[in-house]
């Protein structure tokens, strides 16, 4: 029986009589809201997964873990547990039309671990805000015919200023012993023996070839000084919180305002946001790689990142960083897949969308990979050093190393203007899911007086997460925003897949999951053959792997840093309750349901493992499918199907007056 729906918007039903869609063009779901179209749930996942670490941390793993046979891994990654875990939450988030909380009526078991996603998403959306803050100010200051991180002859420049080199050796001189600049006429030659300097009589020239800095290894490069002194105003430990640097504190300001007036209608303003944030990174990537083309030493930087270094693949840590990389780089185990595919209609080929998804965010990494190479290849050859001597990743790329690189470019502002408007685009969208799956768990925990007040939910999630992360604009800034990267997200997230996948399958049960995909779907694709891939994954390969990479992760276990030194003990214990924060909530959502529930303690722990009443399709007649479907193929939907039997709030209950309540004698019920 086919139940995918045709070009007419009709579907037939079990006895063969065909159901039509209303609203074709409008919202399925008149409480919560659609996407106006499948392109817009298809941008914005693509924005959602594609965000800064495709850009700045995916090349240098390439480059770090062998190059061109780094691919080999991540591929692997992406097929065994990627993948799977994508299309299952976009399935899982499509089938109820529910946020990150609210979907797990279906296993009140994991319940709790929403609530630790939900505070993992506080954590993260700070870490965004706090990023576009950085690149919000580089935007601005690009403005200028010099760019202001060129030269060392600034305030906030140090005496070790790489570029004090460079100007002495125009001027005709070395920096000697004392880190000052003297004229190489000056010396006699002893002097120039010390420092390595021949004087060619026959060209009246001196051969600096062998000459070495004294203070070489001490040198940053005047980028690094900008953003480090400049930008940051960083102190010199955490404990040394300083004052709030004021312009910081304005960009930051700006990203919520920027942020807040995107989303103030929630996925209708979103989802016309996003046919520009979306696709604009690839415009300015694409401009980038042909203008990195043409830089001199950029061959040199691609050969870099696409020659194969086979030994690497022997490492068990080249295989980690695939499996962290694609994990990440999909942003799955968030919740933020499922809220977005909440919005969905009912019978949207989420099959479709989420192998496109995934397929262009990954060929976006590697792609993103060309270009920041060409630009490193050519970085290295104005250096004079060796492609591997100027890779870096993270901040160290995105705010050092390429704000270098386009200032020795002709017509430096307006590349480096390009640049970090894309960074600002990528983060956006990526803040703007984080935004939406919170906001979006609080309207549906609480829908009877919260779903009309959306846009003050909204604001009231925008001004909290805003508030709370003005630690990181304070001259300690940076140390708090590498706490928050370090100990917000990673722990937990490998748990969360982890615990989706065998929490699905071998409790909610893989049949009963296959039956929801089904009555979306349709038999077509879940009767093919090749839908055992899915399962097996679901069920098997990918929590094998979620646990192997948790275990590797403990046993290789080292307390993060930041600029190589170990945060205070102080702040080691927050990032620890942070990562409590994000697991601790699943058990104490336990304790909290066996209190609360009625029955015999046994029962009472009983029903966190079975769906409850209201689990199911939001919409009636989705719900009616969906129990013929189960009833079909041996299983049970897990809810009751006519929502208005139960002794509950009217909360829940869809009230289109279209659709009459249903009979008592269609309601199921999975326990």
């Amino acid at each position: 029986m086919e139940r995918l729906q045709n070009s007419e918007g009709e579907r037939p039903s079990k006895n063969g009589s065909v159901i039509i869609d209303d609203d074709k063009n409008g919202d399925e779901n008149k409480e919560r809201g659609n996407w106006s179209s499948p392109v817009e749930f298809i941008l914005a996942c693509l924005g959602y997964a594609v965000g800064l670490g495709n850009v700045w941390r995916f090349p240098y793993l390439c480059y770090r873990n062998g190059g061109g046979a780094f691919l080999i891994p991540y591929t692997i990654m992406l097929v065994f547990a990627g993948l799977p875990l994508f299309f299952l939450e976009v399935s899982f988030g499509q089938y109820c039309s529910e946020g990150m909380v609210t979907c797990w009526k279906a296993l009140p078991l994991l319940r709790g671990m929403s609530i630790g996603q939900f505070l993992v998403s506080f954590y993260l959306n700070i870490s965004y805000s706090v990023i576009i803050m950085y690149t919000i100010y580089y935007f601005f200051a690009s403005f200028t015919s010099v760019l202001p991180w060129v030269g060392c002859n600034h305030n906030w420049n140090t005496a070790f200023c790489s570029s004090l080199v460079d100007d002495c050796f125009q001027v005709g001189g070395i920096m000697t012993a004392n880190n000052t600049c003297a004229n190489l006429t000056s010396f006699d030659q002893d002097q120039l023996d010390m420092y390595n300097v021949t004087y060619n009589y026959t060209s009246d020239e001196y051969d600096l070839s062998q000459y070495v800095d004294p203070f070489k290894d001490q040198r940053q490069p005047a980028s690094q000084e900008y953003f480090k002194y400049q930008v940051l105003q960083q102190s010199d430990t955490m404990s040394d919180t300083g004052g709030v640097v004021w312009q910081l504190a304005l960009c930051f300001i700006f990203a919520w305002i920027i942020t807040f007036l995107c989303m103030i209608k929630g996925i209708k303003t979103t989802g016309k946001v996003v046919y520009f944030t979306a696709t604009f990174p690839y415009f300015v990537l694409f401009i980038l790689l042909i203008r990195g083309l043409t830089l001199p030493g950029s061959g040199e930087g691609i050969k870099y990142f696409i020659t194969p270094r086979w030994e690497h693949l022997a490492t068990p840590k080249v295989w980690l960083d695939a499996a962290v990389q694609i994990f990440y780089s999909l942003s799955v185990s968030a919740g933020g897949l499922t809220t977005l595919a909440s919005y969905n209609r009912f019978h949207n080929n989420c099959y479709r969308d989420s192998l496109l998804v995934a397929s262009l965010n990954c060929l976006t990494s590697l792609f993103a990979g060309f270009v920041i190479f060409a630009i490193v290849g050519f970085m290295a050859h104005e250096a004079g050093k060796e492609v591997d001597e100027v890779v870096t990743q993270g901040f160290g790329l995105a705010f050092v190393a390429y704000p270098e690189a386009v200032a020795r470019m002709p017509a430096g502002p307006f590349w480096s203007v390009m640049f970090f408007l894309m960074l600002i685009t990528l983060g956006l969208d990526s803040q703007f899911t984080g935004m939406e799956k919170m906001s979006t768990a609080v309207c549906d925990m609480f829908p009877r007086y919260l779903r009309k007040r959306r846009t003050l939910v909204m604001l009231v999630v925008c001004s909290v997460s805003c508030i709370c992360g003005f630690t990181c604009v304070t001259r300690a800034g940076a140390y708090w925003m590498s706490l928050l990267d370090n100990y917000g997200a990673n722990f937990q997230m490998l748990f969360y897949g982890l615990a989706e996948a065998a929490g699905l399958m071998w409790i909610y049960g893989a049949k009963r999951f296959t039956n929801d995909i089904r009555t979306m779907l349709g038999d077509t694709l879940v009767d093919s053959k090749l839908f055992y891939y899915w399962i097996v994954n679901w069920a098997v390969i990918t929590p094998l792997l979620m646990a192997g990479i948790m275990i590797f992760n403990f046993i290789n276990w080292s307390e993060p840093t930041h600029d190589n030194e170990q945060y205070p003990l102080w702040g080691r214990t927050i990032g620890w309750l942070i990562i409590a924060s994000g697991l601790l909530a699943l058990p104490i959502d336990w304790v909290y349901k066996i209190i609360k529930s009625p029955g015999s303690i046994v029962e009472r722990i009983n029903l966190l493992f079975v769906p409850s009443p209201k689990w199911g399709p939001a919409l009636p007649q989705h719900r009616r499918e969906a129990a013929n479907v189960h009833k079909q193929h041996g299983t049970t939907m897990g809810g009751v199907v006519n929502l208005s039997s139960l002794n509950h709030d009217n909360e829940d209950i869809n009230k289109n007056a279209k659709y009459s309540a249903l009979s008592k004698a269609d309601t199921e019920s999975a326990v």
